[in-house]
């Protein structure tokens, strides 16, 4: 079984991503996030089909992914897409990809209005949009509906994607999962119902150890904004939900960014607007859990190293306050 990442320059991923296509041996090729929910969605996948041509993208690369696939021949297999939100624009790959002969199933738990979901429904095959629950539930529902280790797989991410908190397996794959290296084994694991392991244990109490000195260094440097919410701004410096978790404990915060020194954040928030406040920064996500991108100049990068402010939070701030 092929698989691919999204790194690497545009042109070199681009033909990475041909090749691997084309050179797929199964009929179902699945692209998806590269999270925990990713990840178990794929598991699903496996489950249902066996043999899977698996492609993990990032959220900013899933244009240029789907553009690849979609210009190759589908000779009828399926592009079953999970965990990506609709983005601007991505019609046009869609007609491209059905004029190649591709059945495109697409099945996401991301905010979408009804314009996105009407246009996507004509040229889907199948289009399962649903914000209750993760994708990894979704594509249980869709695929594996009466296999009990699918359904317990989907309860277990779920758990952690929707920040439930209330399965300790959840937190141990999702931190063990900030290692992009562990993604083929955590899925391994998963499509045989095995939720830890002794490598599961030693991976996740190394990176615990690794997160504490980052979260901690977050706080030390966070910036508190707001008068309608109380707004933490912090550099990033790894694991974003466990960060924001953390933070949101110590500093009493309703929404929390986490930036990046080129502008790229990650936002959570109480109220269920992360997804709305995202969308006005180029991003998008959950209700509670979102990302986006600040257009920092050279001088922002640098106030921002330096200070730890910004003229984009000012910005941000407003947002908030007026939504």
């Amino acid at each position: 079984m092929r698989m691919a990442s999204s790194q690497g320059d545009r042109g070199g991923l681009r033909e990475h991503i041909i090749s691997v296509v084309n050179s797929r041996k199964s009929t179902i090729v699945h692209l998806t996030h590269n999270d925990l929910d990713a990840v178990g969605a794929d598991a699903i996948h496996r489950m249902k089909y066996g043999e899977v041509t698996s492609i993990f993208s990032s959220v900013g690369k899933f244009p240029e992914i789907l553009a690849a696939i979609s210009g190759t021949p589908g000779d009828g297999s399926i592009l079953s897409i999970s965990d990506l939100g609709f983005r601007k624009g991505i019609e046009s790959l869609l007609i491209t990809a059905r004029e190649n002969g591709w059945k495109i199933e697409w099945r996401d738990h991301h905010r979408w209005n009804d314009d996105e979901i009407r246009v996507s429904e004509t040229l889907c095959d199948l289009l399962h949009v649903d914000t209750g629950t993760c994708a990894c539930g979704i594509c249980a529902q869709d695929l594996a509906p009466e296999d009990p280790s699918a359904l317990e797989v989907a309860r277990v991410v779920c758990d952690y994607d929707l920040w439930k908190h209330e399965d300790p397996r959840s937190a141990v794959l999702g931190l063990v999962l900030q290692r992009r290296k562990n993604r083929d084994y955590v899925r391994d694991c998963l499509v045989r119902g095995i939720f830890t392991d002794d490598f599961i244990r030693q991976e996740y109490e190394e990176i615990r150890d690794e997160m504490e000195s980052m979260i901690g260094k977050s706080i030390r440097k966070a910036k508190i904004y707001g008068k309608k919410y109380r707004i933490a701004f912090a550099p990033l410096y790894g694991y974003p939900s466990e960060t924001a978790g953390r933070m949101r404990e110590v500093l009493g915060t309703d929404i929390e960014v986490l930036v990046s020194p080129r502008g790229r954040f990650s936002l959570r928030s109480v109220p269920p607007i992360s997804h709305i406040l995202a969308r006005g920064f180029h991003g998008g996500g959950h209700p509670n859990a979102a990302g986006g991108s600040f257009d920092f100049t050279f001088w922002d990068r640098l106030f921002f190293r330096l200070l730890g402010r910004s003229s984009h939070f000012d910005r941000f701030v407003d947002v908030c306050e007026s939504t």
